[in-house]
């Protein structure tokens, strides 16, 4: 089970920075004994691997606290995210950490599943990102973009890390996802209400 929620951190982290999870399980592979990734996966630790996604990590980083260009950068992370988010599932699913000695037994007969579960999971939480940044963007001219992108960047630090030194707390932050989902939607449909209302009055005038 503890693989299965350190696929999930690591998959959900990629929905808000491709970069991040993958960067972080090249490092702790090459440079720390917290994770020993399997054979298939061991170029994620390759030096040349670990500088390409620091570089790429750079550019995402500037980009996604532009406003307009984290528009344009949503759009291309749409392909980017997930498939991030699908490697980042299968190599720390399939990995020995400090808190999974047998990462084989829960995908032996299915190797895909953890790829496909990883990509779904990181389009869902890059979907939602992308639905609320236009909304910080409208509601603080722009202001909020950066504050947000650091937010979220911060957040797939951490849940990155703890998906591999502690995945039982990467439920936390599942549960807020789930409550964060609903104030959105929540607040969207009351804008929508009150934008409605707005109009409405303004005909009668």
């Amino acid at each position: 089970m503890f693989e299965v929620l350190t696929g999930t951190g690591l998959a959900a982290s990629a929905g808000l920075n491709a970069y991040i999870p993958l960067l972080i399980l090249g490092l702790l592979s090459r440079y720390s004994d917290l994770i020993d990734l399997p054979s298939g996966w061991n170029w994620l630790g390759n030096g040349w691997v670990i500088v390409i996604l620091a570089v790429l990590l750079a550019v995402e980083v500037v980009a996604d606290k532009v406003p307009v260009v984290d528009h344009f950068n949503d759009v291309v992370q749409t392909v980017v995210r997930p498939t991030a988010g699908g490697l980042a599932f299968g190599a720390g699913s399939s990995s020995e950490t400090v808190t999974v000695s047998d990462p084989g037994s829960f995908f032996s007969s299915h190797q895909w599943v953890p790829v496909v579960t990883g990509v779904l999971l990181a389009l869902g939480v890059h979907l939602l990102k992308s639905a609320a940044r236009p909304v910080i963007n409208a509601t603080t001219a722009g202001f909020g973009a950066p504050v947000a992108s650091t937010a979220e960047d911060a957040t797939s630090v951490v849940v990155s890390v703890v998906a591999i030194i502690l995945p039982v707390l990467v439920l936390v932050f599942l549960l807020g996802l789930v409550v964060f989902i609903f104030w959105f939607v929540r607040r969207r449909s009351e804008r929508r209400r009150e934008r409605e209302a707005a109009r409405a009055a303004g005909f009668r005038v």
